[in-house]
């Protein structure tokens, strides 16, 4: 247990959910951090689970969940576009310990799973759009630049940039974040 794990959950909405999974996770072999500003926990220097809170719940988030069995269907993908990550939700203490041992069951074979060194083999979900093509053509810079992003930084821009209906759009907002992209900067980085 970490002293900043411990400030952390004293500053959450959820403390006392936080402290329920947190004393049952640390009862599996991993290895206890702060990450994101939240509790996270690791085996090997591999990210396993991570403690969030939202407005509405609390919850576990597997890093590799999709890969995990799942048999007792706890699990839950955040929005459509998330492909590895998957989240055990909860909204008091009495739903977590209902599922205490499930709980440690996930962790360990999350666990497995990195040891194995299985990886999500994930899908292309997005089309790059003309409009960003058309801006890599006339600046090659800009296109080392985007390409030196981590995929993450990249899927988040091409998603922003996708949604826009129109040409316009999509083109003041390649615009926009021109600048945040040459610095090596993700969509919401200050």
């Amino acid at each position: 247990m970490t002293k900043e794990v411990e400030q952390s959950i004293s500053k959450s909405n959820w403390k006392q959910e936080f402290e329920t999974l947190r004393e049952i996770i640390i009862d599996c072999p991993v290895t206890e951090e702060l990450k994101w500003n939240l509790p996270c926990y690791t085996d090997g220097g591999k990210n396993i689970v991570l403690i969030q809170g939202f407005k509405e719940y609390c919850a576990l988030l597997f890093f590799k969940g999709a890969l995990l069995k799942d048999e007792q269907h706890l699990l839950i993908q955040q929005t459509e576009n998330v492909q590895s990550a998957r989240q055990m939700r909860f909204t008091n203490v009495e739903d977590i310990l209902e599922v205490e041992n499930a709980i440690r069951d996930y962790v360990l074979e999350a666990m497995e799973v990195e040891k194995a060194g299985l990886k999500v083999e994930k899908k292309k979900t997005y089309e790059i759009p003309d409009e960003l093509e058309m801006k890599f053509d006339e600046d090659p810079a800009f296109k080392e630049a985007f390409e030196s992003l981590t995929p993450g930084r990249q899927r988040a821009y091409i998603l922003h940039f996708s949604k826009a209906k129109k040409s316009e759009t999509r083109s003041r907002r390649i615009e926009k974040y021109s600048q945040h992209i040459l610095e090596g900067k993700g969509l919401n980085d200050k």
